[in-house]
């Protein structure tokens, strides 16, 4: 049985872009970084250094010489924040491009795209 999910590989055509991005823009931190064998450079991402799921940024050109047929397309990945107008107000701020706040049953929502035009959707739960 599956106790959690850990990490969810994120591929990219540049990784220092990405992770400006990531940290600079979006307030993510930095857990880990490492070059593997063969060149390959991990850098693991996450909201807070606490938290139980990260984010991996893998550069999609290493990843696809290494292993062929592996899905490099964006995963759709789903946020949680406590202050949904607060984090919308701080993308657009920085130029990052957002969507429409929408009313959910579950809760609001809108979606932002990153420095590569990857769509990601934030959440702020009801209750």
């Amino acid at each position: 049985m599956f106790s959690k999910l850990g990490q969810v590989m994120l591929y990219v055509n540049n990784q220092d872009e990405s992770l400006a991005f990531w940290t600079e823009v979006a307030g993510f931190h930095i857990v880990d970084e490492v070059i593997l064998d063969g060149g390959m450079r991990w850098i693991e991402i996450a909201p807070a250094k606490d938290s139980q799921t990260s984010i991996i940024l893998h550069d999609k050109e290493v990843v696809a010489r290494m292993s062929a047929g592996v899905n490099l397309g964006t995963p759709s990945l789903m946020f949680f924040t406590d202050d949904l107008d607060r984090l919308y107000a701080d993308l657009s701020a920085k130029h990052v491009t957002v969507g429409e706040v929408v009313e959910m049953p579950t809760g609001r929502v809108f979606n932002f795209a990153d420095n590569e035009k990857n769509y990601f959707a934030v959440m702020e739960r009801k209750g």
